[in-house]
């Protein structure tokens, strides 16, 4: 209440009550505990009066507990620390802070978020929240041992990890962990049951995780492309190409193209998914594209392009 009323002019009971979840009661209860005990709360009388702080009265930025300070490096990710069970925490240390700023910065939190907001999940995606990410993002806090159920095709395993940092990915959380001596990556969503240890464990200082994180990502992606296709590409196929599939794997393709032909088109080696995927990716291409190889997938653009012919006749 004190951090409140030092964060504003003043504040009417019921303001107070919303704010701190509490009865107007209990309010008036505490304001008469804080003036009992030296703090110099001064009740207005009226419709229009409330609760302030006389004399300048200023608390310093005492009690920011642990979890409350940690939260707040996250408090620009907003949606994170909702579905991380830190919200709570994140809100408290706004507070704690912004009643310690001088009155002509006080107005600095709300002033960023007018500004600036991040929205983590990629268009057209429903964000999932994973019912069991708040015990695994305390465990990552704690450095707690958990014991772990994890889907994995159509069946389940066993895990003890030692969990190192989650990664919000494009709305999808995925858990770096420890297990084996070796480090691992989970997608939360996966995990049937986690139980924290009451045991501790003791983490590897050089551990870096957006490091880490950036190289299994890399990996990952060249993991998957593991076919390829032959492609004939006009100027502006050329140009689109990076946009249709991997970025990567497009500029890497293009940059090791032989010289055009006489017509301007590059033919260029794309690695894929699969040519199922290539044909989703490249079918956007329209015209822009001629597939050369595999025959399979050039056959069948060019049953797609009859049929679209027949369409449009």
């Amino acid at each position: 209440m004190v951090l409140l009323l030092q964060s504003r002019p003043s504040m009417t009971a019921a303001e107070l009550a919303r704010e701190l979840e509490v009865s107007e009661r209990t309010v008036t209860r505490d304001a008469q505990a804080l003036s009992e005990a030296g703090v110099p709360v001064y009740a207005d009388r009226g419709r229009a009066g409330g609760y302030r702080l006389i004399g300048g009265y200023r608390t310093r930025l005492t009690g920011l507990a642990r979890s409350e300070a940690e939260a707040l490096f996250l408090s620009g990710v907003p949606t994170a620390l909702r579905e991380m069970g830190l919200e709570d925490a994140a809100s408290a240390a706004r507070l704690k802070v912004s009643a310690a700023l001088l009155p002509s910065l006080r107005d600095a939190p709300s002033s960023a978020a007018r500004r600036f907001h991040l929205d983590a999940p990629g268009w057209w995606q429903e964000p999932r929240t994973p019912e069991l990410l708040p015990v695994i993002a305390q465990a990552v806090w704690d450095d707690r041992r958990v014991s772990a159920r994890y889907r994995r095709d159509n069946d389940e395993v066993v895990r003890e990890l030692e969990p190192y940092g989650l990664v919000l990915k494009a709305g999808v959380w995925y858990l770096c962990a420890r297990v084996d001596g070796s480090f691992r990556v989970y997608r939360t969503e996966r995990f049937a049951e986690v139980t924290a240890s009451a045991e501790r464990f003791a983490r590897d200082e050089d551990f870096d995780l957006a490091a880490f994180w950036e190289e299994r990502a890399a990996d990952f992606a060249r993991s998957i492309l593991r076919t390829k296709v032959v492609v004939r590409l006009t100027d502006a196929g050329t140009r689109h190409l990076p946009y249709a599939t991997d970025r990567t794997a497009a500029l890497e393709a293009l940059e090791a193209a032989p010289p055009a032909d006489g017509l301007g088109r590059v033919t260029v080696t794309l690695p894929v998914e699969s040519a199922e995927v290539a044909y989703t990716q490249l079918l956007a291409l329209g015209p822009e594209a001629e597939v050369l190889e595999p025959e399979e997938l050039r056959a069948r653009f060019g049953r797609t392009a009859a049929r679209l012919a027949e369409l449009y006749r």
